[in-house]
């Protein structure tokens, strides 16, 4: 059975994340986990745990944060077709695709592709009445003061990839171009919900929560998807709406971004928000190095650990030295949570990932 030994610990998560957003000297990195269903099971066995016992793992990974998020109470939204699965709050379509290592739900059916003005007009958008707060107030008070908490995920606005899996990347991305007024109003319907909702939950769980979790995917593996320009005109005024949201209630955003990113991270800035998460190394201008020396000390860096490289194809020996090398550049600047650039996926041997956590607590802690 594999093991993780840790490291003295002299702060609570809640208190380690904090300091880490304010570039403050803490006993360790802040450590975050994700990974597809598949290798998650898989790595609990690896580690002892029961099947249903996710807090155990995240614990002994020395996980930092947990989420907390709102359960929809309302009506359901749209129709589940044969053989697929729709996201009730989204209206995204998904199969089931096998592969040598699992298997995984991917999009398909995009309802609005080549759709008419109409059909943006009544498709349907979750009321943020619809939603039990007091469960997440609950939940939040649950943990004590023991993790630091969150709210929001990678997909809110995420307007490039969210509306890309209801409309097709293809269709988006032309809407986005010609200012399409039909799908503009949906974005912006979609948008709206998704901010009422985090402020109604922010209020519910008031000084609890303790960053807002966004997201946008804005990069290829060698450059942008679409133009500052562009960036500036429709997008940059939803981002900072998040901000602001969360800057009201004086926690700071993170911002989840693939690909190559970094040309909007200025831009990120201005808004205010404080730190941006995936950071894929491979990927144009995202090296570690790179976002040290342009962004360190203003921007929080979420990720870094690569999961197309050594992580999924090398030895243990070559995760532990990716991860060395990527703790000792970017704890030079601090404001560093250690994480995987994306979910950890389903050919990772589990052996690696527990290389890749034991790295984080040999050498993640500041002298």
């Amino acid at each position: 059975m594999y093991k993780i030994q840790k490291g003295k610990e002299s702060m609570t998560a809640k208190e380690r994340v904090k300091r880490t957003f304010q570039y403050e000297k803490t006993d360790r990195v802040t450590i975050g986990y994700d990974a597809n269903p598949a290798v998650h099971e898989r790595l609990k066995k690896a580690l002892g745990i029961d099947g249903c016992d996710d807090e155990t793992l995240l614990q002994i990974l020395g996980v930092d944060y947990r989420p907390i998020q709102a359960p929809y109470t309302g009506p359901e939204l749209f129709s589940v077709p044969a053989n697929r699965r729709v996201d009730q709050l989204e209206g995204s379509i998904m199969r089931w695709v096998e592969h040598d290592t699992g298997g995984y739900w991917d999009f398909c059916d995009f309802p609005l592709k080549d759709a008419c003005d109409e059909a943006f007009e009544n498709f349907p958008v979750p009321d943020p009445d619809c939603f039990d707060y007091e469960a997440a107030c609950e939940l939040a008070k649950s943990y004590g003061n023991q993790f630091a908490l969150f709210t929001g995920h990678a997909g809110m606005p995420d307007i490039i990839n969210s509306n890309g899996r209801i409309m097709g990347v293809e269709d988006i991305l032309c809407h986005l171009l010609d200012q399409d007024e039909a799908a503009m109003s949906l974005i912006r319907r979609r948008a709206d919900f998704q901010l009422k909702m985090l402020d109604r939950l922010l209020h519910a769980c008031k000084g609890q929560i303790d960053f807002l979790w966004m997201g946008e995917d804005l990069g290829t593996q060698i450059g942008p998807m679409i133009s500052l320009e562009l960036y500036r005109e429709v997008l940059k005024p939803i981002h900072r709406q998040f901000a602001d949201l969360a800057d009201s209630y004086h926690i700071p955003s993170l911002i989840h971004t693939c690909g190559s990113s970094s040309w909007v991270y200025e831009d990120f800035v201005e808004i205010g928000i404080k730190g941006v998460d995936t950071l894929q190394p491979e990927a144009v201008n995202m090296s570690p190095q790179y976002l040290k020396e342009h962004f360190g000390g203003r921007l929080n860096f979420r990720g870094c650990i690569s999961t197309a490289g050594p992580l999924a194809y090398g030895s243990c020996e070559d995760v532990t030295n990716v991860c060395k090398e990527t703790l000792d550049i970017m704890m030079g600047c601090r404001g560093y949570h250690f994480a995987p650039t994306h979910a950890i996926q389903d050919n990772t041997p589990v052996e690696n990932i527990i290389a890749m956590y034991q790295a984080a607590h040999d050498y993640g802690y500041y002298k």
